[in-house]
């Protein structure tokens, strides 16, 4: 197979251990998450690092992520590299390629020692400093907003939390569907839809943002409204599918 590489100079040194990815992944026993896409924490050099491995796509996206367009690995990497300061460290990414075509690809970031994601205060009414959790998330997602950065996939285990003495640090993760525009009060509202969260949260978090950005005085009901019309095509998916319909 071929490949091809990219690295953050800042690691350069791992540039041997990225060829060898594939063997070492699947050495590796830690997976943090399963599903569609795979995720493994590996330690290299004393550092612990996240490697996620990317499903083999299907013959025709083997062609069209081989000529046309940019990897999921690749896009990964180049966008956490633009917004560096909201998400794990990037490390690199890598490609492999079978007869010209994109088979396996690979992309490397540092582990971001996270205490939980947004999902375990929005499930749990009795978590600890839960209103100052999603204040401070309302905050980041304006800082994100200002940054004219549109997450696609803005939902709660794409959002992790560290707590620091009584601050919180976030992080975004499955950033390889993202927008970069100057949002406009539509698109930030819309923004939340996809936390699942209850009117009382989503007012919560709303309130705060209102508080450091200027919008009109419906901006809450449009929060809530984005939210309740995903919910709807979420539950309506799922009951064509014979699945329990969650509130």
């Amino acid at each position: 197979m071929s490949f091809k590489l990219e690295i953050n100079q800042k690691y350069k040194t791992f540039n041997t251990t990225l060829i060898n990815i594939r063997d070492i992944f699947a050495d590796t026993t830690k997976s943090i998450h399963k599903a569609r896409n795979e995720l493994k924490v590996i330690s290299l050099e004393n550092l612990d690092i996240v490697v996620k491995s990317f499903k083999i796509p299907n013959l025709l996206n083997q062609v069209v992520y081989s000529y046309f367009r940019d990897s999921k690995a690749r896009k990964s990497y180049t966008y956490a590299l633009k917004i560096k300061d909201f998400t794990p460290e990037p490390i690199g990414y890598i490609e492999f390629y079978k007869f010209g075509l994109l088979k396996e690809s690979y992309f490397i970031s540092e582990e971001f020692k996270y205490d939980y994601t947004i999902r375990e205060p929005l499930l749990n009414k009795d978590f600890s400093n839960r209103a100052a959790i999603f204040q401070a998330f309302a905050r980041f997602t304006l800082e994100l907003h200002n940054n004219n950065i549109y997450h696609n996939d803005y939902s709660p285990g794409n959002i992790l939390i560290k707590k620091e003495n009584d601050s919180f640090t976030f992080k975004i993760v499955d950033i390889n569907r993202m927008n970069f525009f100057e949002l406009k009060e539509e698109d930030r509202a819309k923004n939340f839809s996809k936390l699942w969260a209850s009117e009382e949260e989503l007012t919560l978090m709303a309130q705060e943002y209102k508080k450091h950005y200027t919008c009109s005085d419906n901006f809450i009901r449009k929060v809530i409204a984005y939210s309740n019309q995903n919910k709807k095509i979420k539950n309506f998916k799922k009951k064509l599918k014979g699945k329990e319909i969650n509130d």
